[in-house]
């Protein structure tokens, strides 16, 4: 489409976005778009472990400096430990392998000479660090201890590998570890993790349920876990967070005591919670349409493109309004880039929007000739021109509303997916069409959440930790029919 198409088309383009592909062949639309817009490379001759390239990989960066910055502001460190995890430390506590251990990679061979000790590649840390936390935890004054990392992880996934959603390498995996001196204080640091959980995904506009998983399925060795799970377009979940409050448990099996005030020696209490690349693949998959990326401009590479169509006799000038227009963002922090390739006005502009820049501020000879500059904001590809004394002023104000509106949009897809049933046969039927997570009521009774698991043929989620109103979950529970305490969520997940 020509510039002058465009020009006549203000006004008419869809305050929605384009989501037939984006809804109904999600699956391919995915790998098309991390392929087509250069995010990863799962080519790499393993299974299950790809690249993260030049441009997705400031997308991490940017999402990343998010958790960073929420955890270091809480009073958390970084350091990073090491990968491999001798067999007698992995072994410590029999719980914690009873979930892993079907999941684990073994090196077994150093050289050319056998390993007296097998190693593992850590499935995760806690057997990684606790050892250390062992030799740091004296006294009731080194605690609390409250640090993360974010590492590769990996675990021998025998499912289906699905890049970023599903992988053998996760190579994006931030972890906290945390040590207390009382139970109370646990809580509150478990409380605080579900907060900067929160606060992380409603900064990439991500939407989310929290739910406790039931005790069946929480993490091994965990007194209780708390999960962030989110609804894909083809109405599965997505587990994109985890918390879990782990007691002494671990602190038990690696002997970490500390000295009270009054002199004696005990048991110390630990969390942890993570969050994987996951996080990344949530926020490229719910803001997606036909068109590609709609990325939050806090995580975009690139959060202005500025295109100039240049014309022979006005080159000179469009590259000079075009220069004032880059400087002007970059006082600003903006991150901008200009489009001086040979390509075609339209090509450029699929490229763009394909790679979901947030804003696209187009200079031509109209412009210059009215002293204007058209933007186009990549979420609703709306149209307006503004003059250009106003433009860094209105492109800030359009970064703004953009963040506001994708993410309000995402709330309110989350929302129309979630179904508080009436009956067995509503729920089934639901989850069949993977229309979202329904929500039945429960004693609280295991038997009867498994018997529920297992008649409706989708994974549980756990009983809602956001509950408003405690009597929101009074009912009659469907499995005994015995009166409820609460809600069990269920969905078909990945």
């Amino acid at each position: 489409m020509d510039r002058s198409q465009q020009e006549k088309n203000v006004g008419n383009k869809p305050k929605q976005p384009v989501r037939n592909e984006w809804t109904k062949n999600f699956s391919e639309w995915f790998d098309k778009i991390l392929d087509e817009t250069e995010i990863v490379d799962f080519r790499y001759p393993l299974k299950g472990a790809g690249v993260w390239r030049p441009f997705g990989f400031k997308i991490r960066k940017y999402v990343y400096e998010i958790l960073r910055a929420l955890h270091d502001q809480t009073g958390h460190d970084e350091a990073l430990f090491p990968l491999l995890i001798p067999e007698g430390e992995f072994l410590k506590e029999a719980q914690h392998i009873e979930g892993f251990e079907a999941q684990v990679y073994w090196v077994t061979r150093g050289g050319l000479d056998e390993l007296e000790i097998p190693l593992v590649l850590r499935p995760t840390s806690e057997t990684s660090i606790y050892p250390m936390y062992h030799i740091w935890v004296r006294s009731h004054a080194d605690l609390p201890l409250k640090l993360y990392q974010v590492v590769s992880t990996f675990r021998y996934e025998t499912k289906h590998t699905r890049p970023l959603l599903r992988v053998r390498e996760l190579t994006s995996f931030k972890e906290a570890h945390t040590v207390h001196a009382s139970y109370e204080e646990l809580a509150e640091q478990v409380k605080e993790a579900v907060e900067i959980y929160s606060t992380f995904f409603d900064e990439l506009g991500v939407p989310y349920l929290i739910s406790r998983r039931p005790e069946w399925d929480k993490f091994a060795g965990s007194e209780y876990s708390i999960a962030f799970d989110t609804i894909l377009p083809d109405g599965r979940t997505l587990q994109i967070g985890t918390v879990h409050n782990l007691g002494t448990n671990f602190a038990k099996a690696f002997d970490i005591k500390f000295e009270t005030v009054d002199g004696k020696s005990e048991y110390a209490y630990q969390s942890c919670y993570g969050i994987s690349e996951r996080c990344i693949a949530a926020a490229i998959i719910v803001h997606g349409d036909d068109h590609g990326l709609v990325l939050p401009p806090k995580i975009a590479p690139h959060q202005v493109v500025i295109v100039p169509i240049l014309f022979a006799n006005v080159d000179q000038a469009i590259n000079k309004a075009t220069d004032e227009l880059l400087n002007e963002l970059k006082r600003e922090k903006i991150r901008v880039i200009v489009d001086r390739s040979e390509k075609k006005p339209g090509a450029k502009f699929y490229y763009w929007e394909k790679r979901g820049v947030p804003v696209r501020a187009e200079i031509g000879p109209k412009d210059l000739e009215n002293d204007t500059i058209t933007l186009v904001r990549r979420d609703t590809l709306e149209r307006e021109v503004v003059q250009r004394s106003e433009a860094t002023s209105r492109i800030t104000d359009l970064l703004v509303r953009l963040t506001q509106s994708i993410k309000q949009r995402e709330t309110d897809y989350i929302q129309s997916h979630v179904h508080r049933v009436e009956s067995i046969e509503a729920a089934k039927e639901i989850i069949e069409q993977r229309l979202g997570v329904v929500e039945l009521h429960w004693c609280g009774q295991e038997t009867c959440g498994r018997s529920l698991e297992n008649e409706l043929t989708g994974a549980v989620l756990g009983t809602p930790e956001d509950l408003q109103h405690s009597q929101d979950g009074e009912g009659i529970c469907f499995a005994c029919g015995n009166q409820s305490t609460t809600l069990m969520r269920f969905a078909r997940t990945y």
